[in-house]
């Protein structure tokens, strides 16, 4: 019998923010969740979701110094990264890895490993980290990635092997996103990849948007 989730408990998650350079300036990856989501319904978000047991199963190592940063909250940064990499593959199709064989991979990664690619978190970069507030109808403990889309092997604009969690997926101008239909949250990210985007941001550290306890607390991860 296989063991209940309590979906109210706070959940490690992960999300990548692709980042692609083009004539007219940067854009980000974005998609629409459903009327009737449980969490965050209508809102534009960055493909993401919660930590499978599995991901830790993944041969993959995160980069220096986000993997030190990560590790005082967590005791397994690379299963995170690999989370990351696994959700936008299953929201949006599209695959971070490299061409190598992987032998017996976990079996939601079968699909993954079918391409001849193993994940690669090398182009990780950990930007934010958010704990949602207490009394929602779900709670996760979320660490967003920042990535170029050049680290994406095929074409950026094939999302035809996306499951059907996120609609309207499509590369929103960032001078443009922060007009969507957002969360909060994902305002105040966008902010950090605005500033990220123009060199106006702090590398000395990594913010942290801390609900844990109820008491909205926002801290750095040096």
């Amino acid at each position: 019998m296989s063991a209940i989730i309590d979906k109210t408990a706070i959940r490690d998650a992960a999300t990548i923010i692709l980042l692609r350079q083009g004539a007219d300036g940067p854009s980000v990856l974005m998609g629409q969740r459903g009327a009737t989501a449980a969490f965050m319904p209508d809102k534009f978000v960055f493909p993401g979701g919660a930590l499978d047991a599995t991901d830790a199963e993944v041969p993959i190592t995160m980069p220096e110094p986000c993997r030190a940063r990560m590790a005082q909250g967590h005791a397994n940064p690379d299963a995170l990264a690999a989370a990351a990499i696994r959700e936008m593959w299953e929201e949006t199709g599209l695959m971070m890895g490299l061409p190598g064989d992987w032998p017996n991979p976990p079996a939601d990664w079968a699909g993954f490993a079918a391409h001849g690619l193993r994940p690669n978190a090398g182009g990780l970069r950990f930007i934010f980290r958010a704990i949602t507030p207490p009394g929602r109808p779900r709670r996760f403990d979320a660490r967003f990635f920042l990535a170029d889309a050049g680290a994406i092997m095929g074409d950026l604009d094939d999302f035809s092997a996306a499951c059907e969690e996120l609609s309207h997926l499509h590369w929103v101008p960032l001078a443009d996103a922060r007009k969507l239909n957002l969360p909060f949250i994902t305002e105040v990210v966008l902010a950090e990849v605005q500033a990220i985007a123009t060199g106006k941001d702090r590398p000395d550290a990594v913010p942290f948007y801390d609900n844990s306890t109820g008491v909205s607390a926002f801290r750095r991860i040096a």
